[in-house]
């Protein structure tokens, strides 16, 4: 499986944004993708998480009410739709797929990765 990430940037509080994940290759394989965050000097962080066939979605405390996961199994495309952003939502965003049926919030579970989009919230 090869995933694409696109959409970051720089963005002040308060705004949006609104990344892509493109996967290809053996995505019939896969159960559920997600978004993982990882800023300077911090331990990578779950995000979200969406099941690729039913479409359940998980959140993290610290971004729910104002980050939405979705896709588009047509496009084989997960999108992170980030509204009211904060200056600590300042990181690498990382879109991973694993291909067990759990959903899990530990990074080391997810075994496909994109090459990381910087989002940077300025206050």
């Amino acid at each position: 499986v090869q995933l694409v990430e696109s959409g970051g940037g720089l963005v002040q509080a308060g705004g949006s944004l609104r990344l892509s994940c493109a996967a290809s290759g053996r995505t019939f394989s896969i159960y559920y993708m997600g978004w993982f965050r990882q800023a300077p000097g911090k331990e990578r962080e779950f995000v979200a998480a969406i099941n690729w066939s039913v479409g359940l979605t998980y959140y993290a405390d610290s971004v729910k009410g104002r980050f939405t996961i979705s896709r588009d199994n047509a496009k084989n495309t997960v999108y992170l739709q980030m509204n009211s952003l904060h200056p600590e939502d300042t990181a690498v965003y990382y879109c991973p797929a694993k291909e067990s049926p759990l959903p899990t919030v530990r990074w080391t579970a997810y075994g496909y990765w994109g090459q990381g989009s910087q989002v940077t919230v300025s206050s």
